[in-house]
């Protein structure tokens, strides 16, 4: 069964690099990913989308208008248009208006009143990732703002978005309501069975929010050794910028080649 993305929740992960061939390289070697560039001949510029296992989990494109290199998260929402109409309404801010990405879906380029890019997503024939929580997949995707109420106050009215505070002061969590009701019936049949000892609607957590001056989205990807994952990325040319650990996670975070900032995660739970 095919994995699918309720309204409001994040669904999807890409990065722009000036130079795409040599991501590509890096990142092949780095998360084992086979890479396929879904964009027919003279059709327009490149898309190559990433699977593990036959299954997609991330995709790379060529830096638009010279932006820096960076990483992207989208959020599925049922239609663009409207979406972005509501983005506008609710002081956030339009970058790039909504627009077809071929028959896989519809898109547009969107910042929060606080200045943290994302990108609408409302899918046709690409339904989001396919893979994820595995090693060498996408985790989750982190807002990071400098005023938690406001931006929870926008993403609340634009998404219907809740919070769950996790145990110890560990973090707030991004929830969308009914998401653990969705993956049970779907690709998930036994997350709520799973997770009978987490808090109160951890299933439909959809991401997290982290109080930080600088206004951006972060993405995290899942590795089966933190520290095996920093020293193959340092050999294929990034840098390490920093580490951290706690009773669940080891994690890093890694600047490629290009600039482009991304987190490594090697979950680690309490015996």
């Amino acid at each position: 069964m095919a994995r699918t993305y309720p309204a409001g929740v994040t669904c999807w992960v890409d990065t722009e690099q000036p130079d795409l061939p040599a991501a590509t390289e890096f990142y092949a070697g780095l998360f084992g990913w086979t890479l396929t560039d879904v964009v027919p001949p003279g059709a327009g510029d490149p898309y190559v989308v990433a699977t593990l296992e036959g299954s997609d989990v991330a995709a790379l494109a060529p830096a638009i208008g010279g932006r820096p290199a960076a990483w992207n998260t989208y959020v599925a929402v049922e239609d663009t248009d409207r979406a972005t109409a509501a983005v506008e309404s609710l002081a956030g801010q339009v970058k790039m208006p909504p627009a077809d990405a071929g028959p896989g879906g519809r898109w547009a380029l969107v910042a929060d009143p606080l200045g943290a890019e994302f990108r609408l997503w409302q899918a046709r024939r690409r339904l989001g990732a396919q893979l994820v929580n595995a090693p060498g997949s996408w985790n989750f995707s982190d807002l990071h703002t400098p005023d938690r109420d406001r931006a929870l106050a926008f993403y609340g009215a634009l998404f219907d978005w809740g919070t769950t505070e996790l145990p110890g002061g560990a973090g707030t969590m991004l929830q969308v309501p009914g998401y653990g009701d969705h993956l049970a019936a779907t690709v998930d049949p036994g997350i709520h069975e799973r997770q009978a000892t987490a808090p109160p609607g951890f299933a439909d957590v959809i991401g997290g929010l982290v109080v930080d001056d600088e206004p951006h989205w972060s993405v995290t990807f899942s590795v089966a050794d933190r520290d095996d994952a920093a020293a193959t990325a340092e050999k294929l040319g990034a840098s390490v910028v920093g580490s951290a650990e706690n009773p669940w996670t080891r994690t890093a975070l890694v600047r490629d080649p290009q600039g482009a900032q991304f987190t490594i995660s090697q979950f680690t739970p309490p015996a």
